[in-house]
């Protein structure tokens, strides 16, 4: 049965004990963000990585990948961290990836304790994967393979997968407090998007947004300047930020977008777009 595994990056720049505070509400997010989609999925953390079990393995990776802090995730064939489990599992999961006559190569990391080397690893899950391939003309080629096969070996665990999916990252939903977004334009909705990137929990003032809600399903809504409230986000071009009334707010003010042209603001949208209306 695949497994989703999900991996950070900034988070691991932290200190101990700020990173297993950001890691447990990863974790809690990922498990708000499936819960959201209606997805029943356990969630577990080993050795600086999230691991996903679900029966709906598609839905939940597209939930996953919403999530910021998860820089990027797998789906990957689980075995045991035994050389003969690992080479059987990689030579099973290519028998549907691999073409007639094209090229591969096997890419493999280690962490833990084993009496082999990554490069053992590379070489025997290749040589495993060649034999079951053999009657289709294929080919290693370590330089620029059609097909790259991964093995990620964690203490007495291997997971084989073929592609790391590129996510959000960022820091964890509600690590750095919470700021207020007036949302009348896709600008805002992107100012407030990108916030929400850095960690702020966001409150809208203004109408409902199912588009953040898609990554933040706990949204709030309100007009009200409460005290935990470290600012307000508004989505405002270069161009027009000298022509910006004197604030009546007293928080600062962000502007996340104010550096972006229309373009990039409309590419970004129908990014954002596409991937939330993926279930």
């Amino acid at each position: 049965m695949p497994i989703i595994l999900a991996r950070y990056s900034e988070i691991g720049l932290k200190s101990t004990p700020v990173r297993v505070k950001f890691e447990n509400r990863l974790r809690d997010n990922m498990i708000s963000m499936l819960a959201g989609d209606r997805i029943e999925a356990l969630v577990t953390k080993r050795d600086a990585r999230f691991y996903v079990e679900t029966g709906d393995i598609d839905a939940a990776a597209s939930a996953v990948k919403r999530v910021f802090g998860i820089s990027s995730l797998s789906v990957a064939e689980v075995c045991s961290s035994e050389m003969e489990d690992i080479c059987s599992t990689a030579a099973e999961y290519s028998l549907s990836r691999l073409k007639e006559g094209e090229s591969f190569a096997v890419k493999a990391r280690r962490e833990g304790d084993h009496s082999y080397t990554s490069v053992d690893v590379g070489r025997e899950a290749g040589s495993a994967i060649f034999l079951a391939n053999e009657s289709k003309g294929v080919k290693v080629d370590l330089t620029a393979p059609d097909v790259t096969f991964y093995v990620e070996v964690r203490n007495n665990k291997a997971f084989v997968f073929g592609s790391y999916v590129r996510c959000h990252g960022g820091l964890p939903l509600g690590t750095q407090g919470k700021v207020m977004a007036e949302i009348r334009s896709d600008r805002d909705i992107l100012s407030a998007w990108f916030m929400m990137k850095r960690g702020c929990k966001v409150i809208v003032n203004g109408e409902r947004q199912p588009l953040l809600e898609r990554y933040d399903p706990d949204l709030k809504y309100g007009a009200e300047i409460s005290p935990d409230i470290l600012g307000v986000v508004k989505g405002i071009p270069l161009s027009e930020l000298g022509s910006q009334p004197i604030s009546e707010y007293e928080v600062p003010l962000f502007f996340p977008t104010a550096g972006m042209a229309d373009e990039e603001v409309l590419s970004f949208m129908k990014m954002i777009k596409e991937e939330s209306s993926r279930r």
